[in-house]
């Protein structure tokens, strides 16, 4: 039996899934959470088959969810599934540790099959994720300016394009705001960016906002 801790901060969300793995004999949803602070909590409390995480939730940022799960279990298995396209964030996701990635779309077997991969220890993405994965791998000099950022980089970049302030984007991220600050002008110069302007501009071109 694959043990599942299903995490979405949408309750209608957990139940379509709990309707669509009810009927699967070697799957149990054993877990819920709502946010990423109680995923982290029943992460420290007991184990899992396998983690099926939304990229969007309250509290804990679901980059640093898959860095502390790895660290408790390096062989943790974990499938995002989310409602964001495969080509904005599959990519990061993967680099980051998580060991698939499937949009909300995707058809109900798809889901299943994608489960019992990657709680097998196998990975997960779709045939056009996996042409991109290999040129992402490879080094080119024409990757977009922000596919260059570091996680933490990446994470003020979005806070900053959502219209956060700096002390509200580090007390989110636990860290100081001089630290914020230093990211921000570090993700500035990479991406050649000069002013908040620049930023909000250039998320909503490339479609990296809900």
């Amino acid at each position: 039996m694959i043990k599942i801790l299903m995490a979405d901060d949408h309750a209608i969300v957990r139940e379509g899934l709990k309707q669509i793995l009810a009927d699967v004999p070697d799957m149990e949803i054993a877990g819920e959470a709502a946010s990423g602070d109680d995923v982290l909590a029943m992460l420290r409390a007991d184990n899992w088959d396998i983690l099926l995480l939304d990229i969007a939730m309250p509290g804990k940022n679901v980059l640093e969810l898959i860095k502390l799960a790895k660290q408790k279990n390096p062989q943790q298995p974990i499938l995002i599934l989310s409602m964001y396209p495969e080509d904005q964030y599959a990519i990061r996701m993967l680099k980051s540790g998580a060991d698939g990635y499937l949009t909300k779309e995707s058809a109900p077997d798809q889901l299943v099959a994608a489960i019992r991969k990657v709680a097998k220890g196998g990975k997960y993405i779709s045939a056009t994720m996996t042409d991109k994965l290999i040129e992402e791998l490879n080094p080119d000099q024409n990757k977009l300016p922000h596919t260059k950022l570091s996680d933490r980089e990446y994470q003020v970049f979005l806070a900053v394009a959502k219209g956060r302030r700096t002390s509200e984007i580090a007390q989110e991220m636990t860290l100081s705001v001089k630290t914020i600050s230093t990211f921000r002008t570090r993700l500035m110069a990479k991406m050649h960016l000069h002013s908040t302007a620049d930023i909000i501009c250039y998320a909503l071109k490339h479609g990296l906002l809900d």
